[in-house]
């Protein structure tokens, strides 16, 4: 796939709530992720496809999504960013039973026709 292929398929999934979903179709086996900041002691980067399906079922389990706005996908070169305004309840931490939203850039990076690379970008403060 094309990057904006690439980048229309994870939109459209993600706008399904179909996050695991999006990265079997959409994403490489060595991807890296990297966020703004260390959540949860493992650091910001985290590596390979089994570790960002842990990511994201752990993130799952310890929040309940009311709503997500998903805006793109935006191309640029063999990247495309992507938005996601998120409605949610924290059910474990020290946010857990409060309500917020979250407002997030994407910026993904695609190499044969996988998403090879993934960074957010969001502020917690």
């Amino acid at each position: 796939m094309s990057t904006i292929e690439v980048g229309k398929k994870l939109v459209e999934m993600c706008r399904a709530g179909e996050f695991g979903g999006a990265i079997e179709a959409c994403y490489a086996e060595d991807i890296v992720s990297v966020e703004p900041m260390d959540m949860g002691g493992g650091g910001r980067e985290t590596r390979g496809i089994a570790a960002i399906r842990k990511k994201t079922a752990d993130w799952e389990a310890a929040n309940e999504v009311h709503s997500c706005e998903v805006g793109g996908p935006f191309p640029h070169d063999d990247r495309f960013a992507v938005t996601f305004a998120i409605d949610v309840t924290a059910k474990a931490g020290p946010m857990a039973g409060q309500r917020f939203q979250m407002n997030e850039v994407g910026v993904y990076t695609v190499k044969d026709g996988r998403v090879a690379r993934e960074e957010f970008f969001y502020h917690m403060g």
